[in-house]
């Protein structure tokens, strides 16, 4: 799914094929061809019709043909190179499928997705790593002073459990929001993600072109990918057979029909043994890195945003609520150092903790006013100093109170033992008469 939308970004907004494609000279690619096809026609002769029509020509014809002979052959193969050439320019939409192309590798190496995720988004993973420290340091000092004010040993595991809610949704908010650059005073605030649009660009063009859409994995899609393949096969035999058929009539012979047939079919299977000599004249020609990086480059900032939501979106909501989770287990952990002891809050606790917080709540004016008064007055009367000492020297007394309890499991379970084996021996030992 992942690669499906990026595929989708890919093919509608950032790359034409036909634009792309038309970049290619036919005439160079048939120069660099050509000499293949000598090679590949040799092959398919020795295969196909080897007792033939072609029998029937010594092979010493082909030695000492005219020069001007055989530079009109060196032309009719030119040709039909070059018009192969164009014509796949003109329905490369139809002979290459990019999204099968991207997404069968992304399914074959499930690394590369990964790859390319942390080379786009490692500074977003570390900053939602990292950002819990500051976060939580800041959540937390509101926490305590909460815990201060509302003396409840649930006070630390219910704050646990909403800072580490609040610090990762905050955190992936930090990451895309806001989308536009937003002016705040003198600030302007912009999603941490966005601000590095060309830095993303760059690293994105980069992968993509270096290891997805090469010369070597396009022609392997078009000549392997069973949606696309008939289109190739039939618009080959087209002109391999117009071709063919010219060099046969040249020689004054008259092949068969299905020998030529045949003789195609031969053609396309042999064929990915002999566009190697093109992958570097694509690859330079087609320019995907440059293409790729200034199409992104140009993206607006809600296209931008995009590329690398959707994947955090795919889980984002399970990012929170590990956060939440962690946050809670943390507080549970706090409140058994505080207290010595967990309990877990029954369904009629939480009942009558909703229902006092209801009851407690402001109704009037005035009822806000005596709040904050009452608010106002503890603030004033309180004494951090003592609150602190007060609070250690319980924690301390009930860590004792802990350490206690667990002197005392262990003496019984020493005493225990040491009756088991007094019985024991005493089972062992003879009676006295």
């Amino acid at each position: 799914k992942m690669s499906d939308t990026m595929v989708t970004m890919v093919t509608t907004q950032l790359l034409s094929l036909k634009e792309v494609f038309g970049r290619l000279d036919p005439s160079k690619v048939a120069e660099l061809l050509s000499p293949e096809v000598v090679t590949l026609g040799q092959s398919i002769v020795d295969d196909v019709v080897p007792m033939q029509w072609m029998s029937s020509i010594p092979q010493s014809v082909f030695v000492e043909l005219p020069t001007q002979t055989k530079r009109l052959l060196e032309h009719m193969n030119t040709q039909f190179l070059s018009d192969f050439t164009i014509a796949m320019q003109g329905n490369i939409e139809s002979l290459f499928n990019v999204r099968d192309c991207v997404i069968d590798q992304m399914m074959m190496d499930r690394s590369k997705l990964g790859i390319l995720f942390r080379k786009c988004g490692q500074k977003e993973l570390d900053f939602l790593t990292n950002s819990g420290l500051w976060f939580g340091f800041l959540l937390g000092i509101i926490q305590m002073i909460v815990a201060l004010f509302w003396d409840n040993p649930w006070s630390l595991s219910i704050g646990g459990l909403i800072v580490g809610y609040a610090t990762n949704w905050l955190a992936l908010k930090w990451i895309f929001e806001p989308v536009e650059p937003t002016r705040f005073g003198p600030f302007v605030l912009q999603g941490q993600f966005l601000r590095r649009q060309k830095e993303v660009a760059a690293e994105f063009s980069t992968f993509f072109a270096n290891e997805i859409l090469t010369s070597e994995k396009m022609w392997n899609s078009i000549l392997t990918d069973p949606k696309t393949t008939p289109a190739f096969h039939k618009l080959f035999k087209e002109h391999f057979m117009k071709f063919a058929s010219a060099i046969a009539l040249g020689f004054k012979s008259f092949p068969n029909p299905e020998v030529m047939s045949m003789a195609a079919a031969k053609a396309v299977e042999k064929l990915p043994n002999h566009v190697h000599v093109l992958h570097s004249y694509v690859d330079q020609q087609l320019g995907l890195r440059e293409t790729l990086r200034v199409k992104m480059e140009q993206m607006t900032s809600a296209q931008f945003e995009r590329v690398l939501h959707p994947i955090f979106e795919e889980d984002e909501l399970t990012l929170i609520l590990a956060g939440a989770i962690l946050g809670l287990i943390a507080g549970l952990i706090q409140q058994g150092l505080t207290t010595g002891y967990l309990t877990i809050p029954t369904w009629g606790d939480i009942k009558a903790g909703v229902k006092n917080m209801k009851d407690n709540m402001p109704s009037s004016w005035e009822d806000v006013q005596a709040l904050l008064l009452r608010w106002k007055t503890s603030v004033m009367e309180f004494d951090l100093k003592q609150v602190v000492s007060r609070r250690f020297q319980k924690m301390k007394s009930r860590v004792r109170a802990l350490l206690h309890r667990v002197s005392n499991l262990k003496s019984k379970s020493s005493s225990r033992e040491e009756e088991d084996g007094g019985d024991t021996s005493n089972a062992l030992s003879p009676k006295e008469p």
